[in-house]
């Protein structure tokens, strides 16, 4: 099995920073067969938004709203994803999940439990 934690939300004013960081642990046979590595955001009423992900090659993808203002990256070393969010605004608020999927036959998805980011006007 695989465990994700998110950390870092908080409360921020419009244009302002914060980072998002998603500590993955669990099986090894499991970590070895990950596909990629995604940023959700949910906010009432809408659907899970991707936010951002980045493929187990590297390949890298953002959601419209994210690009040129959200950074993606993850750390083997520390089996770590971060998300850099700069330039805030009051629409980028709400609950971030970090996933990832487990490829195979039937490929899995795991999720955190969300940490809550608001913005400020």
């Amino acid at each position: 099995q695989v465990q994700l934690v998110e950390s870092g939300g908080g409360l921020v004013k419009s244009g302002g920073s914060l980072r998002l960081s998603c500590l993955v642990s669990g099986d090894v046979s499991f970590l070895k067969r990950i596909d990629w590595y995604r940023w959700y955001r949910q906010t009432p009423g809408k659907e899970r938004e991707l936010v951002a992900g980045q493929t187990r090659m590297g390949t890298i993808n953002y959601g419209d709203s994210s690009k040129g203002r959200f950074t993606i990256w993850r750390d083997d070393a520390k089996n770590t994803v971060t998300l850099q969010m700069n330039s805030l605004k009051p629409e980028d608020t709400g609950v971030y999940y970090c996933n990832l999927r487990i490829s195979g036959v039937n490929p899995i998805d795991y999720w955190g439990q969300g940490t809550q980011v608001t913005v400020s006007s």
